[in-house]
């Protein structure tokens, strides 16, 4: 769908769910707040500007891999995504700009990530939705050791996830990747960590402090600010949780009518 108010701007749904916003003309926008949020961590995990290795799981409309191909050109990135189709529809109308050094590939990503080569990864970006839930496979601690053994010592993992009170979802990937990653970052607006309504919320896990600080400002200054939490916050919010088994695992919770209606 067209976006009215830019140019070369568009909205990808799938079934009904909004998935990714791409402007053609500023690869460097981010219309989604959660997509922001990740854009935000991807800015600080390395040098301003500094090329990076990324897979990244799910593809949507490329609005990642676009971005993190503006902001740190040269960077080399491989996406992976079940649905080919999709790929394929997004490559006819919304093309990559020539030597973007983004790399499509049609494969479940759980698959992929478990063939990939160990230690080539600097970032892993999940955004892997299937139709508007996170697939059971990709919340194990078998999955979350599969992403840590692909990283590189100084990798970080990034995940879009969704929930609501009293967010047993959430809290049992927390709990999971505690048992990987030495340190956890989780980000989301307020309203959502009170339980108030259901809502997006941004994973970030590695073996290395996180600038904590640097994001913590740079979510203040959003049109619909999120608190970062991490530390003894986190670890009080995941609470008793356990981590996921795979024979346990189950997809995040079907979001409530209207919760990602387009607006």
């Amino acid at each position: 769908m067209p976006d009215v108010d830019r140019a070369r701007a568009w909205l990808l749904t799938v079934d009904g769910a909004p998935q990714s916003y791409v402007d053609l003309d500023e690869p460097t926008h981010l219309e989604f707040e959660y997509a922001r949020r990740l854009g935000h961590v991807l800015d600080t995990v390395a040098a301003p500007g500094r090329p990076l290795d990324a897979l990244h799981l799910g593809g949507g409309a490329l609005t990642l891999p676009r971005y993190l191909a503006a902001t740190r050109p040269g960077s080399r990135q491989d996406v992976v995504d079940a649905d080919s189709a999709l790929l394929e529809l997004v490559g006819e109308h919304l093309p990559l700009p020539a030597g973007a050094g983004i790399a499509l590939h049609g494969a479940d990503a759980r698959a992929w990530l478990e063939s990939a080569p160990t230690a080539s990864a600097d970032v892993l970006v999940a955004d892997v939705f299937g139709g508007s839930r996170v697939p059971a496979h990709l919340t194990s601690v078998a999955y979350a050791r599969e992403a840590a053994r692909v990283l590189r010592d100084d990798g970080v993992y990034l995940a879009n996830l969704a929930d609501a009170s009293p967010f047993a979802f959430l809290r049992s990937q927390l709990a999971t990747f505690a048992t990987v990653f030495e340190e956890l970052v989780l980000i989301a607006e307020p309203g959502v960590l009170r339980g108030r309504r259901f809502g997006n919320a941004v994973l970030a896990a590695s073996h290395r402090p996180l600038d904590t600080a640097a994001l913590t400002r740079r979510t203040a200054s959003d049109a619909f600010p999120a608190r970062v939490e991490h530390g003894d916050t986190v670890r009080v919010f995941t609470g008793d949780a356990r981590p996921v088994r795979d024979e346990d695992a189950v997809p995040s919770p079907e979001p409530p009518g209207g919760a990602f209606g387009i607006g």
